[in-house]
């Protein structure tokens, strides 16, 4: 239980109807689970308004309602009424009440950026935890708390559960939290209601802009620097030519990381590092901290990577050594992960699902000087035919080789997906051939791989599953690589 006063007391709001000082057994946004005693949050969705539901609230007894809009009640109700600008932004600051402000104690980290989020959380919770700091992760592929791995459904989830795993990790005896901070996390407040001890900046391009996302580049780039107004210190990568957009309006500490002399840690003397089967970056740290590194990841977003999570950890006070140790281990499931099947060539799994994600990785493969550039990939159903057109483009202008295969078909045709991707292939030159069953699409890739090859498995990453015609199947890339190699008599 909790009283109501107490968990508004941070917010601005009018207490139209009823006393603040009513007691709360439960607060809740969902009006299926609306219950006596309950604080019902009404939310105004894409497709459904919880204020609709205020008087089936009252007649299940309720005990406060928090909307930004006016409703109508019976008026014998007996139901506290709070009135707020926005019941997005109020919901994360009464989720943080509710749950004793977790993020006062546990130290919270959000990382920000078009690309390199996932790596870079990744990254820091394997360095944190290298040097002694129980570390919670939420992010794209899933939530972490102990040794539990929770899946996740958003990049950034909604502030009600948000401090819920912020509590939990806190029970758990996590002392930091790692996550990553999506644009519309930050436009839709899921990261109000605390302060992060560290906001970071990773990268800004084009994305996530049309109809339910950002209007336009501009909105995109404003919602991404919402986070250095909720952050104690800001760490930004100052190469990027978007960061003084993004940091426009910010009231944080500022420190800075990139390849430029002007950063305060920044990456020089940058060497590839090519093993059998394995692709890497060597650097050294200069500016703030001062050593060499060694990445097991291909290209100079992998220094990137690396950097903004040394500048991270930094401020956690971990050695040079205990962060040279950690980044020589570190791997994220689905980002650019090494799978061992042959000394003579280099098989890899990544999640580069659209034209710039699958340009930016061949293009930084393509520096190993490869024999072959091998890219094996499909495209998700039910979505825009453009990406198709480019993600073939681009494969045809990059890879030496392309076999093009089914990804999510949903509820398409994997062959008509193909033919969409062959659409973009004809406007180059490049080589193809189609297997629309990714199984077999692998086996021909590992058993034709020749000396010197690099062959990317795109666009599934991390996922362990094929959605078709609305049900997801078992289909994990590492096990379908795994039963090929048994299958062929092919020893690692």
């Amino acid at each position: 239980m909790a009283c109501c006063k107490d968990l508004i007391e941070k917010l601005e709001y009018t207490c139209i109807r009823g006393s603040v000082d009513v007691e709360v057994a439960s607060v809740v946004m969902d009006s299926r689970k609306i219950a006596p005693g309950c604080l019902f949050i009404c939310i105004k969705g894409a497709n459904f308004d919880g204020h609709s539901k205020a008087v089936e609230a009252a007649e299940k007894k309720a005990a406060v309602l928090v909307v930004e809009q006016d409703v109508e009640l019976p008026e014998r109700a007996d139901i506290t009424v709070i009135r707020v600008e926005s019941t997005r932004y109020a919901m994360a600051f009464i989720s943080a009440a509710w749950f004793g402000h977790p993020a006062d104690t546990l130290k919270v980290i959000g990382v920000t950026g078009t690309k390199g989020k996932t790596t870079t959380t990744y990254l820091v919770k394997s360095i944190l935890e290298h040097a002694g700091y129980k570390t919670g992760l939420v992010g794209t592929i899933e939530t972490i708390i102990g040794k539990e791995h929770i899946p996740a459904h958003n990049t950034t989830p909604e502030s009600y559960l948000l401090q819920e795993t912020f509590r939990r990790m806190l029970d758990e005896g996590c002392q930091v939290c790692v996550m990553e901070v999506s644009s519309q996390g930050l436009m839709l407040h899921r990261t109000q209601g605390f302060t992060f001890e560290l906001g970071v900046f990773t990268n800004l391009e084009p994305d996530h802009i049309g109809p339910n996302e950002h209007k336009d580049f501009d909105d995109y780039a404003r919602c991404k620097g919402l986070l250095f107004q909720q952050c104690k210190a800001g760490i930004v990568n100052c190469d990027d030519k978007h960061w003084k957009q993004v940091l426009k309006g910010y009231t944080c500490r500022l420190e800075t990381y990139g390849f430029q002399e002007e950063a305060a840690l920044r990456a020089e003397h940058l060497t590839l590092v090519k093993k059998p089967g394995e692709l890497g970056v060597a650097f050294d740290v200069k500016g703030l901290m001062d050593f060499h590194a060694q990445v097991p990841a291909p290209g100079r977003f992998s220094v990137y990577n690396a950097l903004a999570a040394v500048a991270i950890c930094r401020h956690f006070n971990v050695s040079a050594e205990d962060i040279q140790a950690a980044l020589l281990k570190a791997h994220v499931k689905g980002r650019i992960e090494m799978v061992k099947v042959s000394e003579e060539f280099t098989l890899m799994i990544d999640y580069a699902h659209n034209a710039m994600a699958l340009e930016s990785l061949l293009t930084t493969l393509k520096e190993y000087e490869p024999e072959r550039l091998v890219a094996v990939f499909g495209c998700g159903g039910n979505r825009s035919k453009l990406r198709r057109y480019e993600m073939g483009e681009v494969s045809g202008k990059l890879a030496d080789l392309t076999i093009i295969t089914s990804d999510n078909p949903r509820f398409e045709e994997p062959l008509a997906i193909i033919e969409d991707i062959k659409t973009g292939m004809r406007r180059t030159d490049g080589v193809y051939i189609e297997i629309p069953d990714r199984k077999e699409a692998i086996r021909y890739a590992i058993t034709h791989g020749e000396p010197g090859d690099i062959i990317v498995l795109a666009g599934k990453g991390h996922e362990d599953y094929q959605e078709i015609e609305g049900v997801q199947h078992p289909m994990d890339e590492r096990v379908l690589i795994a039963e090929v190699l048994e299958e062929e008599g092919i020893r690692r």
